[in-house]
């Protein structure tokens, strides 16, 4: 592996990292501190969250990561490196599809809808309910996806 390949997988690998230890915090604390919270204050606060994780900082860390991935995807594409060119693809791929296309594709669209949520509504508990069980179980799978992803490319590093 070539010095700037090293780096890039160095880099890459600690972004996913860095994305695991956020999602694991929500999936061990943040959500279940949340859920404690009466109605109106858990489905503020979560509303107060998605607006302020928007920001250049996270979003680099988390979608950076996904664009570096697609860098290490197309050189492992091009490359015969054999071991080496598997494990970089295997963690590209678990993060671009369990971590980045689930935050897409899961856990986006339930941060839609809970902005749209209003405290009063006669449904918002079993909606607030709802949300955070099924928010928390996809985020579950970025945490996991985000950190194996991250194990796979630092055994690369070695291969």
């Amino acid at each position: 592996m070539s010095g700037i390949l090293y780096t890039a997988t160095l880099v890459t690998a600690l972004g996913c990292g860095l994305v695991a230890g956020a999602f694991f915090a929500f999936s061990t604390f943040v959500m279940a501190a949340l859920r404690r919270l009466k109605l109106e204050q858990g489905i503020a606060a979560m509303q107060s969250i998605n607006i302020l994780a928007v920001t250049p900082v996270f979003m680099t860390a988390l979608f950076g990561t996904a664009v570096a991935c697609l860098g290490l995807v197309g050189w492992a594409v091009i490359s015969s490196d054999g071991r080496t060119t598997a494990l970089v693809l295997a963690g590209c791929v678990l993060y671009l599809v369990g971590t980045a296309g689930v935050t897409m594709t899961c856990n986006v669209p339930l941060n839609y809808g809970l902005a749209k949520l209003n405290p009063r509504d006669a449904d918002a508990a079993v909606r607030w309910k709802r949300f955070v069980t099924r928010w928390t179980a996809w985020n579950h799978v970025r945490a996991v996806t985000a950190l194996a992803a991250a194990a796979v490319l630092t055994i690369a590093l070695q291969a």
